[in-house]
């Protein structure tokens, strides 16, 4: 019984995984289509960026009310119900982009994003539930690390599928209406995967999260750690998105040409999701040597991420491999540090989440007072700690609250997943009125808040 009791647990996770890959990669490969769009219906650059809004706020929208919903139809359902979601968004995708109708694109994403809000509510408390609460935070690192990889390639397969197509258009070669065409597929072939992701969900026998059912959900609004981290999750999200959203600015302004500060933010990626395998290594259950031992394996892989991502790009349409191979050694070096910060935290959530915010702190400070040739790392670096945030917080924020809680607090805590939404906006005021330095402040003050939860606001009961 209990080796079947394992397996089912095992074949949990293993979906759990995939759905966190997927609404990683959906979650940037919409950001990274911005240019593709704004080619095809002609926009402006404020109207453009109202994909990342639809985006967004769905969060704030949606996710109390899915709290509530899959407290009644369970997270099994729950989950499902997010995938056809995310099919529907996108296969509405191509009428939309047949009749370059903009509104009905946007409608498209907050389709799409509104499953992506449900897939968030319920899988990452399911996830927490799926074993031991002690190993939660390595459970949800490891599927964060998968959600990483998502947002890696995202932004490398939409250069392919979609911006490459926009740029001949924009040489003259092809028209928008054509270059619009390649917007469709993508969506499709998302569309259909996440299908077959539902049924096989929904004919394979998963664990069943029950709760007690003498405890009302709504004690939930009583638990101070719950607001406390899903404060947190604003101020990390926003902080993330403001902070990859700087990055550009920061470059150019200190002379770097367009293409090389795009090139170079792709580091800030890479780094959460070589941090967020660390994370899910690290923060497990495995034998010590087990732990360097995979650790020594993700280092490796972190200097081919570093020296790829950094080399590879777009020319004419054409893939080409400009090797700077310096640039995977400063990746590997910036991994070590953070393997042994990591260490450092002691496999306790809340220790690493203070350390790292802590970090992070100090590297935008590096950034603000250090020439950009060398501040840009800091930067760039902070992708690295970011990595195991989000789990951190969120198990912190949930910790010692029954199953029966769970939908509700997931709910309140992902709500707040729209600092994504409203902390960039006010760093791009602040670009726009002072500097893109300058705007950096935002994200100081986020993640002192951070800083003061893991250590202080997490105990708060």
């Amino acid at each position: 019984m209990e080796q079947k009791t394992n397996s089912n647990l095992r074949l949990g996770m293993t979906f759990m995984a995939s759905i966190f890959f997927i609404f990683g990669f959906i979650t940037n490969f919409n950001i990274a289509m911005k240019d593709q769009v704004q080619l095809a219906f002609t926009l402006s650059n404020f109207d453009a960026q109202l994909v990342n809004f639809a985006f967004f706020i769905s969060y704030a929208v949606f996710s109390f009310l899915c709290g509530y919903i899959i407290k009644r139809i369970g997270y099994k359902n729950g989950v499902i119900a997010g995938l056809v979601l995310v099919a529907v968004g996108s296969y509405m995708f191509f009428p939309a982009v047949s009749a370059l109708s903009y509104p009905l694109f946007l409608l498209a994403v907050f389709v799409m994003a509104s499953g992506v809000v449900f897939l968030q509510t319920a899988a990452n408390p399911y996830v927490a539930a799926l074993g031991p609460q002690e190993t939660a935070p390595a459970r949800l690192n490891l599927t964060q690390a998968l959600n990483g990889v998502a947002t890696t390639i995202a932004p490398f397969l939409a250069g392919v599928l979609v911006l490459a197509p926009a740029i001949l258009a924009i040489q003259g070669r092809a028209t928008p209406a054509d270059a619009a065409k390649f917007v469709q597929m993508p969506f499709i072939v998302i569309g259909s995967l996440v299908v077959l992701i539902a049924v096989g969900i929904a004919f394979i026998k998963l664990p069943e999260i029950k709760g007690d059912s003498t405890i009302s959900s709504s004690s939930v609004f009583k638990k101070p750690q719950v607001w406390l981290g899903a404060l947190g999750i604003f101020c990390y999200v926003g902080a993330e998105v403001g902070t990859a959203s700087q990055i550009a600015p920061y470059l150019k302004d200190s002379g770097f040409l367009a293409d090389a500060a795009v090139k170079l933010s792709a580091i800030y990626w890479g780094g959460a999701m070589i941090g967020r395998f660390f994370g899910s290594v690290l923060l497990s259950e495995l034998e010590q040597s087990k732990k360097y031992q995979y650790s020594a394996y993700i280092m490796v892989f972190a200097f081919f991420v570093g020296w790829f991502i950094t080399s590879a790009n777009f020319v004419d349409g054409q893939f080409v491999f400009d090797s700077q191979p310096m640039n995977g050694v400063i990746f590997l070096g910036i991994a070590v540090v953070n393997f042994f910060l990591m260490l450092l935290g002691k496999g306790k959530a809340n220790v690493a989440l203070g350390i790292f915010g802590t970090v992070n702190i100090l590297l935008i400070v590096a950034a603000l007072v250090l020439p950009a040739n060398i501040g840009m790392w800091g930067l760039l670096s902070i992708g690295f700690f970011n990595s195991i945030m989000f789990p951190n917080i969120f198990s912190l924020g949930v910790k010692d609250l029954d199953p029966s809680e769970m939908p509700l607090a997931s709910g309140i805590i992902n709500t707040l997943i729209c600092g994504g939404a409203i902390l960039p906006l006010v760093m791009g005021y602040f670009t726009d009125a002072v500097s893109a330095k300058a705007a950096l402040s935002v994200s100081i003050i986020a993640y002192a808040y951070i800083t003061f939860f893991a250590l202080k606001g997490s105990k708060i009961r």
